[in-house]
């Protein structure tokens, strides 16, 4: 009975999934490609929902926030693959990719700025061309979060986006979390056109 009853709150409807693009790994941690896991943290402290769950080749945690109950994932196949965890997460609960808010680095977009959108193409994003192949659609709300372009010849891009921030960065990137985090729960209270209006 315990576990029927467990099962049955496991696997009731979900509001939304807030989903973070990153690599797993201590050496990851703090990267320039990890800054859609580096928002689920921020909303997992935020809304005192612990993403420590495993299912969905992802970490997750469930829980209210903004009055819906929502999911926080956090993909553990690699960047290339998150597409996988994603699908499984949402057919698993059938909810749909319109609810699903997809958290990313991107960088053509200059650190500190923010650009929200609700389909396009995967504009080189590995982990995007992942979900857009494994979800077959490009309709989701997204947020693509500056991290800038390579400052030297020398670094190739897979370098860069796999590097640290600079000591100088940090505090800009902090605010940039806070600001994204923000613009997660403006498009889940008022809609994605108000927060487009707001954070483009």
């Amino acid at each position: 009975m315990l576990f029927s009853k467990h099962r049955k709150a496991e696997e009731a409807s979900v509001d939304w999934v807030i989903v973070g693009l990153g690599n797993p790994g201590s050496q990851y941690e703090q990267t320039r490609h990890n800054m859609g896991f580096l928002v689920i943290d921020r909303l997992s402290d935020q809304w005192g929902i612990p993403v420590k769950k495993l299912k969905f080749q992802s970490q997750y945690g469930l829980g209210q926030a903004e009055g819906k109950r929502t999911l926080l994932l956090r993909p553990q196949t690699f960047m290339n693959l998150s597409g996988e965890a994603l699908r499984d997460c949402i057919q698993f609960y059938k909810v749909p990719l319109t609810r699903t808010i997809v958290v990313y680095d991107d960088i053509s977009l200059p650190l500190g700025k923010l650009r929200l959108r609700g389909k396009g193409s995967d504009g080189g994003h590995n982990g995007i061309k992942s979900i857009l192949y494994q979800c077959q659609s490009d309709v989701f709300p997204r947020i693509k979060v500056g991290i800038g372009a390579p400052d030297h010849p020398d670094f190739t891009t897979a370098n860069w986006v796999l590097g640290r921030f600079s000591e100088e960065e940090r505090p800009l990137v902090a605010d940039m979390v806070t600001k994204t985090a923000d613009a997660v729960r403006t498009i889940m209270t008022h809609g994605l056109d108000r927060a487009m209006n707001t954070y483009n």
